[in-house]
């Protein structure tokens, strides 16, 4: 009993220590400095493929990849808060969070939930959390419910949150992943433009900029990186190999990945989010028309 209790307070110690060194991942914790720039995003929304565009526009003399990538937007989950304190300022960073009134600029990325639930579905086998051919009908309510990721909440609870409390300010700036899909170079643009105004230097927003950014963070060059890289970065590490982690990348997987009841259940209970957010449901008369840009 007596061995257990010392180590008990030695882990107690061990985990304050960390705290007032800042030793520890920074996460909710972190360190937040007034000309932060934080690329948010519900998970599975396409905020790796931001950071490594971003990435690639502020170095294109060396490409991103997954060894360098948190030395330009770094993921405040993966790393220690004494670290991301020594990076350059202003610093770009990656956040899952739901609303956090400490950040003061923030990019938020949206993509449909529909899509965001298949990829969702195959990172969770990919860490482990579901054995291959569960089945997505079983998965989608637990997915809804928040089950694999409490943390960042629901999707429409995240989307909703930042939303709510920060559109319409200047700090503000929200791409629909759909949006950067089709015409990527638009898209990146006004991220140049929103941190150049930020103050983040090095930002050459000339097109033969952004297309030489597009090129070097485009699926297949971004699968074979994970793959070159995939025993070394921290969130991939500890995954099954077998599985990508970069997947097919594209829009509108969902109609061919997801059952009506799966779609139905997702869309009568954040329906209205979508359509806000332009996204077209799937029993409504304009089904076939290409989404809309949000109406927010």
């Amino acid at each position: 009993m007596k061995q257990s209790n010392e180590k008990r307070v030695r882990r107690v110690v061990g985990a304050a220590l960390k705290v007032l060194t800042g030793k520890q991942l920074a996460g909710r914790n972190l360190t937040v400095f007034d000309d932060d720039v934080f690329i948010v995003s519900y998970p599975r929304s396409g905020n790796t493929w931001t950071r490594f565009l971003i990435g690639n526009l502020l170095r294109l003399d060396e490409p991103a990849t997954f060894a360098n990538i948190e030395s330009r937007v770094a993921e405040i989950y993966f790393n220690p808060d004494h670290e991301l304190r020594k990076l350059p300022r202003p610093r770009l960073l990656k956040s899952h969070e739901p609303f956090q009134p400490r950040y003061p600029r923030v990019i938020y990325i949206v993509r449909d939930p529909r899509d965001v639930a298949v990829s969702f579905y195959h990172h969770n086998v990919k860490a482990r959390n579901i054995p291959d051919g569960y089945p997505m009908d079983d998965f989608i309510p637990r997915f809804m419910a928040a089950e694999f990721d409490p943390w960042s909440g629901s999707w429409a609870d995240n989307v909703m949150s930042w939303i709510a409390m920060r559109q319409g300010r200047d700090s503000f700036l929200l791409v629909r992943y759909e949006d950067m899909k089709e015409n990527t170079q638009r898209e990146l643009y006004t991220l140049a433009r929103f941190l150049q105004e930020a103050g983040v230097r090095n930002i050459d927003a000339s097109p033969e900029h952004l297309a030489k950014a597009e090129e070097l963070s485009s699926p297949e060059r971004m699968r074979a990186l994970e793959k070159a890289y995939a025993r070394k970065y921290a969130q991939l590490k500890q995954t099954r190999l077998d599985k990508p982690f970069i997947r097919s990348a594209k829009a509108g997987g969902w109609k061919s990945d997801l059952s009506e009841k799966a779609v139905a259940l997702i869309e009568d209970s954040w329906g209205s989010v979508m359509q806000n957010l332009g996204y077209t449901l799937s029993r409504s008369p304009q089904a076939e028309q290409v989404s809309a840009p949000a109406k927010f």
